[in-house]
Formats: structure tokens, sequence, C-alpha cells
């Protein structure tokens, strides 16, 4: 078992290495009413962007949702007539150091080592301009200035980021919960799940629940998830959708020995990518990687015909690549369909209107479809 599969289970519950670490767990808790303190007193100062921004992030550590949820987001405020923007630090990118904007005038000088792959991954599904910088508020102005149409922001990750403020934030958990209910070290939370709101919001968060059912005693809406059906990398590069018609599995796939199918997984949770292909009926070595691994050199043996791997993984590579180093390799996307609930959208909008008519606009986006 890796360290990190180990520390996860040891989250999940109140034995004694947890119970060891709680007095870590004590200390956080006090340095985040320090922190709070300081914003709210104004010690520390939290700066505002001119249009709404809508924080998605975590209370707890590790990948709990927040792409696909980003990525459903901004494909709905399109529908309803918003023009969104996306905001970003850019987790792992080289040379983070300089704010860039990116969008289709910068794309081709640009990938997914210089952005991050999140932000790669954001970019290549939805086309949104993104602004991406260590400091949130850097990556708001840099964005509006390129693209003053935009009229929201919907900043990936950030909850704990009270340097910017915000209007609206989405809490996602997944089906771990709070786990034991500790802050970290001792358990998986980054800030108590009940904790008020952040700067400029005057509502407490959406949750939205990444399981299938709730877990934790917050109110929220679910999201219902599957893996698409699987599709080559190849098609996937170039912006087609996976296909509609026929098995989610190519008989290919399932004829193929372990030894020569691989899953890839440079997740936070790689079994929540393995189990899924499992129940596909996927028999396949499992190889999991660091989260934000940048698979260079790829981690697969010359020998292996087919590997299937996350979207996230996916957008690390590139032709030029897979040609030179694993020529022989047929390479498949699984993609994840991920569709909050209506009531999650109902109340969504239901803010968004809100906030549009308290700055003196009507009660919808000004370009929004009819109902």
């Amino acid at each position: 078992m890796s360290v990190s599969a180990w520390l996860t289970r040891q989250w999940l519950r109140r034995g004694w290495p947890a119970r060891l670490l709680w007095p870590l767990h004590a200390l956080m808790h006090g340095l985040l009413n320090l922190r709070r303190m300081a914003y709210s007193r104004g010690w520390k100062i939290t700066r505002s962007l001119p249009v709404p921004v809508i924080m998605v992030g975590n209370r707890v550590v590790g990948g709990a949702g927040k792409t696909p949820t980003v990525l459903a987001l901004v494909r709905h405020l399109r529908a309803q007539g918003w023009q969104p923007g996306v905001l970003s630090r850019g987790y792992g990118r080289e040379g983070g150091a300089q704010p860039l904007v990116l969008d289709a005038s910068t794309e081709d000088g640009l990938s997914a080592r210089q952005v991050g792959d999140e932000c790669w991954l954001i970019w290549r599904h939805t086309a949104a301009p993104m602004g991406i910088a260590s400091r949130r508020h850097d990556a708001g102005q840099v964005l509006l200035k390129a693209h003053p149409e935009i009229d929201v922001l919907v900043c990936d990750d950030g909850l704990q980021h009270w340097a910017l403020a915000r209007q609206i934030e989405i809490v996602v958990f997944d089906e771990r919960g709070q786990g034991n209910g500790w802050l970290l070290p001792a358990g998986l939370l980054r800030e108590p799940i009940d904790v008020p709101p952040g700067p400029g919001c005057g509502h407490p968060a959406l949750v939205l629940y990444n399981a299938a059912k709730p877990s934790t005693r917050l109110s929220g809406h679910l999201a219902l998830k599957a893996l698409a059906p699987l599709q080559r990398w190849e098609d996937w590069w170039n912006g087609s959708p996976p296909p509609s018609q026929g098995p989610r599995v190519p008989e290919v796939l399932k004829q193929t020995p372990p030894d020569q199918l691989w899953a890839i997984a440079g997740i936070a949770q790689p079994q929540r990518f393995f189990k899924p292909l499992k129940r596909l009926g996927l028999n396949f070595t499992a190889c999991p990687r660091p989260d934000h691994d940048r698979l260079d050199p790829l981690p697969w043996p010359g020998h292996v015909r087919h590997v299937v791997l996350t979207e996230k993984d996916a957008v690390k590579l590139s032709p030029q690549q897979l040609a030179r180093q694993r020529p022989d390799t047929q390479v498949w996307v699984a993609s994840l369909d991920f569709q909050p609930e209506k009531g999650f959208w109902q109340a969504l909008d239901q803010r968004l209107a809100e906030l549009h008519a308290s700055a003196g606009g009507a009660s919808l986006a000004p370009d929004a479809p009819p109902a």
C-alpha cells in the first residue's frame, strides 16, 4: 500500500495515528481562526474584481471533483447567456511567476507543461479564456484586460484564497465526506466543513456531492457521473466527442491480456479511475502515478499494445511524443460524463440573478435565452 493510500485510510477514521496528530489539528484550527481575524480586521487585504466571481473548491485534501464541476459550470453559464472566463493558479506549471492568458491567440505558443494540466484540460474542453497566475486577482486583471466582454469569472480552486473576494462559493465533496472530521494532518479537512463563507460572499456555499449520496451533514445536490465510452486518443485530441453508439468498451480491449493493456492514472485518487474500468469488464495492469505527473518519459513499456488514460493525463501527451516514444501503442481516453442535478443549476441561477439585479441589471443575464 502506498503512503498516500495509507494516509487516506487513517484520515477516514479516528484511529491511533490520527489521534497522535490531533494536537496539530487543534493548532491548525487556531491558525485558521487567526487568519480569518486578520482578513476581517484589514490586517490582510482582500481584493475584488469588477465582475462576479464563482469560487469552486474543496474543503478536503485531494481531488473531489473540482475540474469536472468547472467544466460543467462553464457550459451552463454559456447556455444561460453569460460570457464566462476561468481563473487558476496553474498548479505545477513551469515558469509560474508571470501571469498569462490562455486563449485562441496564445494557444499555439503554450502547452500543458507551461499552464498546468488542469488548465490545459479546461481550455481544450471549453475554449473559455483563462487567466493564470499564482495570485488569482492578478489572473483576473490580466484576463479582463484581454477580454473585456467577460461578465462572470469561474475560479478553479481557491476557497481558502481569501485575498480574492467572491460572490458565490461552490464546495465539492466526494464519497469521503469530511473523513474523521479533523483538520490536516490529523484528518482530510483543509478547514472546518461549516466555516462561514469567504470574503464578499453573502450566502452559504452551494454544496455539490460528487458521490452516489450526500457524504456530510451539509444540505446539497448530487452530481451524476459515469465513464463515457472509450475513444482513441487521436480522436479525443482532435476534439471529437465520445462515440454515442456502439459498445462502451471496444471488444479488442476486452480480449487483450493484462500485460498488454495498461491503465494509467496520474490523479489524487487513482482507484477512482481503476474501479470503473474493472466494472466495465477490463482486465489490465494498473499504473498509478503521482497527481499531476508529467508522463515524460511515458511510464508504460514499449511492448504494451493498449493504454487507457484519464483526460487529465491524456492532455499532457502530444502526437510527436507518442510517435517518438511509443509508436506501437494505441492510447485510449476514458472521459468523465459529469452532470449536476437540476436543483443545483436552479440554485446557482437564482443567486446569479440576484447578483445581476443588485448591480442594476435585469433579473437574468442580458442575452439569456428565454425559459
